[in-house]
């Protein structure tokens, strides 16, 4: 697989902001918070969006900022559905005395229907 880059810059809006060690950059006089790199190996690893994002705080502050554009990609109108079977709830109870219960839920294959 060939890659234009061997990395992608976080695209977490405010990336550029956090004062951790490894986001500081430039010379003495004139030093900055950079945005983190996220390395990609030979593997493709990170994928997803892990490479596009340098932790879950960035992600989330991305989808946060930009949650009306992304649900314009993909609108949903109407709920999702899957089928299953009726669930089947089982009473379990311990040695010493308590009583507790378990719901089984199976989904219904596609093909079957």
């Amino acid at each position: 697989m060939v890659r234009m880059s061997e990395h992608y810059w976080c695209h977490g809006p405010s990336c550029h902001t956090y004062a951790t060690q490894d986001r500081v950059r430039g010379t003495k006089g004139s030093k900055v918070l950079r945005t983190r790199k996220i390395k990609i190996n030979d593997n493709g690893w990170p994928s997803g969006f892990y490479k596009y994002f340098c932790s879950n705080t960035c992600y989330n502050n991305f989808a946060n900022k930009h949650a009306e554009q992304i649900i314009k990609i993909e609108p949903r109108h109407e709920p999702l559905e899957t089928r299953i079977e009726d669930p089947k709830r089982e009473k379990h109870e311990t040695h010493y005395g308590h009583t507790y219960y378990d719901t089984t839920i199976k989904k219904i294959d596609n093909a079957e229907q």
